[in-house]
């Protein structure tokens, strides 16, 4: 399960506000995760978005304006990382 949900990633963005609550991160709780996705609020009103995943050397970077949206893919990205990440867990323990 992908916390936190859409709905409640809407609100932590639009909430999001200069010069104090400027981002939200979403990652597992691990001690030490191998990916995220970062929303930040830009000062002329934009987010910038941020997607790394360092397991699979990928990285990506995006500007956009509209909340509902980066919501939406934000919760779609974080829930295959997830998976993927839970996919390799899987294949990397030994067979007995």
């Amino acid at each position: 399960m992908v916390e936190p949900p859409e709905d409640a990633l809407y609100e932590m963005i639009t909430e999001l506000a200069l010069p104090d609550n400027t981002f939200v991160i979403v990652e597992p709780d691990e001690d030490d995760p191998t990916w995220f996705a970062s929303v930040a609020r830009l000062d002329d009103g934009t987010y910038e978005v941020e997607y790394r995943d360092t397991l699979h050397r990928y990285h990506r970077l995006d500007t956009a304006t509209d909340p509902s949206r980066i919501a939406s893919d934000v919760t779609i990205w974080t829930a295959q990382a997830s998976r993927a990440h839970a996919a390799l867990s899987r294949d990397s323990l030994p067979d007995f």
